[in-house]
């Protein structure tokens, strides 16, 4: 390509709604242009960088075997109405209607479709495994779209749904296709890291994220330096503490906290460490009749560490919270425990409570929570004497660095990640809910057992740039970039050798299969060399009168401080050595 034939729209300022770097960059590259609130043009120059990423997702997933088709955006509501989900999905599913008042759906993703393609085509087991794949536009009316393609509303995908006949079938299916995602993201030259993820409803083990490293991730990835352990942190275990219980030394004191009603307050006031503090939440759950009415409630007291968080995944977990879990109101705050919140703990309850400990608390001796009268906490509490020990002891925290790998491999870390793909061993759920069978060796109709594997496409070159850049732009990794190498050639409407030397490198590079540009513009080697330091090309090449003179070109990779001067003769094979590598 020539920079004269492409479109080349660059910007020396990004709008003001641009908050994080990628949708700044990619802004003032000229990579996206924005049409309305979470949705982009994908202009030429961002459209090579999509392109190159669904090819490596294309060839991979034919690799491992699977079949692409492409399902409507557009899908009738009556396929979502079998499985509920036309009901029960938020706003964020936009809802439509014909010219004749029939419900539609714009698609945020493709199960009931997908799942009714196999129930209609995969009748035996004799058909089975099967893959089916699209790469689609997608649509997610988020409340708040923002970041660019980070959190766009409509956006491109790759989805992926496995039919097999068992679930060790199903297992086996979705380990091919993590295996082909690990190659994937390999390809792409990003650094990533494949976390164990927790699986929300459905259960299981099987629920891997693809996550790239980036220090504006939204989700904090849980790790251990010293092994492969890698999980979210909704998934990651804090492991019970080793050894027993410390015996009581203090005894229990009411003592006075006036205006303090945070544990970090109270530690402060007291002199103490923040860890000797008990923080109290107190959550609720519900019996609903056919109605939805609440027939009764469950009040739970749930005790943690003062520096620690609840994880909300592990508690939706426990015995009793099967059904969900909301905060207590107020008025069952106060009927059970006699106080407003900020003053709560497990001593001298109005009524009686659930109690569930975190592994922490449970071993803790003479900790310090709140008398649940406004302006009081006790010091010196302790299980069995004071308090009695708790209906249940669970892990309900968020880990912290430092604390022990599962694994028993070392300390746990803690890195920023940008979620870009996610396999997922679906089951049963959908087949199910659609009666999706197909005739198993029995003779028996049986319902598929599916997985499903997603990869977000135009998501992913953002987090790329998140990755990748510095104050002068971004640096593309060699198989994403739009172009690979950039020939910038100085002058070359005034120099006939300049110009020869470029078309001869540019011909030579085209005919080796390289992706190149040769920028013909005529710009002012500033604007020119800023305009391709802001894209991101990972390699250029200088050619100038005075180099040519020498007999050398100069070559510089985007993350070089400086050029290095290469022999005309010889900077070819340096690039395509380069690429290789």
């Amino acid at each position: 390509m020539k920079a004269s034939q492409f479109f080349i729209s660059t910007l020396k300022e990004a709008p003001a709604d641009a908050e994080i770097v990628s949708h700044q960059l990619m802004t003032r590259a000229g990579m996206i242009k924005k049409l309305g609130a979470g949705i982009y043009t994908y202009m030429p120059m961002g459209l090579r960088v999509i392109q190159k990423v669904e090819r490596i997702v294309r060839e991979e997933m034919n690799r491992a075997g699977a079949v692409e088709m492409t399902m409507p955006v557009v899908q009738p509501a009556e396929y979502w109405q079998e499985t509920g989900r036309f009901e029960k999905m938020g706003p964020e599913l936009l809802r439509i209607q014909d010219r004749h008042g029939r419900d539609f759906i714009v698609q945020p993703t493709s199960e009931e479709v997908v799942t009714d393609i196999a129930r209609q085509e995969l009748r035996s087991y004799k058909q089975l495994p099967k893959n089916f794949y699209q790469i689609q536009t997608k649509f997610r009316d988020e409340r708040r779209p923002r970041f660019g393609l980070m959190r766009g509303r409509e956006f491109i995908m790759k989805d992926a749904y496995s039919f097999d006949r068992n679930e060790a079938a199903a297992k086996s299916s979705y380990q091919v296709m993590a295996a082909a995602y690990r190659r994937i993201f390999d390809r792409f030259g990003l650094t990533y890291r494949a976390v164990a993820a927790d699986s929300g409803a459905i259960g299981g083990d099987l629920s891997e994220e693809f996550q790239v490293i980036a220090a504006t991730g939204e989700d904090a990835i849980v790790y251990c330096p010293g092994s492969d352990y890698a999980a979210n942190m909704e998934k990651a275990e804090a492991l019970a503490p080793a050894g027993p219980r410390a015996a009581a030394v203090q005894g229990m004191v009411k003592t006075p906290t006036p205006g303090k009603s945070t544990c970090a307050d109270v530690a402060e006031l007291l002199n103490v460490p923040l860890a000797t503090t008990v923080k109290s939440l107190v959550l609720a759950t519900d019996v609903l009749n056919e109605a939805g009415e609440i027939m009764k409630s469950q009040v739970w007291l749930l005790l943690l560490r003062g520096d620690h968080d609840m994880n909300e995944v592990k508690v939706n977990k426990l015995p009793g919270f099967e059904g969900g879990f909301r905060f207590a109101t107020l008025g069952e705050i106060e009927d059970h425990f006699g106080s407003k919140p900020g003053y709560l703990g497990a001593v001298n309850l109005q009524k009686p409570v659930k109690i569930v400990a975190d592994r922490e608390v449970a071993v803790m001796a003479d900790w310090i929570c709140g008398a649940n009268e406004v302006d009081f906490h006790y010091t010196g509490v302790n299980w069995g004497r004071d308090v009695p020990e708790p209906d249940l002891v669970a892990d309900i925290r968020n880990v912290v660095a430092g604390d022990a790998s599962p694994d028993g491999k070392g300390a746990l870390a803690i890195e920023r990640g940008i979620e870009v793909g996610h396999v997922f061993y679906l089951g049963t759920k959908y087949s199910k809910a659609m009666n999706a069978t197909f005739l198993a060796e029995d003779g028996k109709p049986a319902p598929f057992e599916m997985g499903c594997y997603g990869i977000g496409i135009t998501r992913l070159p953002a987090a790329a740039v998140e990755q990748n850049h510095d104050e002068r732009g971004m640096i593309w990794p060699d198989a994403l970039a739009p172009f690979t190498v950039v020939i910038c050639p100085i002058g070359m409407d005034r120099s006939a050798e300049v110009k020869a030397a470029a078309e001869v490198l540019y011909a030579e590079l085209l005919g080796d299969g390289v992706d190149v540009i040769l920028d013909d513009r005529g710009e002012r080697p500033g604007a020119m060399f800023a305009d391709w330091e802001l894209i991101g090309v990972p390699h250029r090449v200088t050619i100038g009168d005075k180099s040519l003179k020498e007999g050398q070109v100069e070559y510089q990779h985007r993350r070089d401080a400086a050029s290095t001067k290469v022999a005309v003769a010889e900077v070819a094979g340096l690039l395509k050595s380069r690429l290789q590598a």
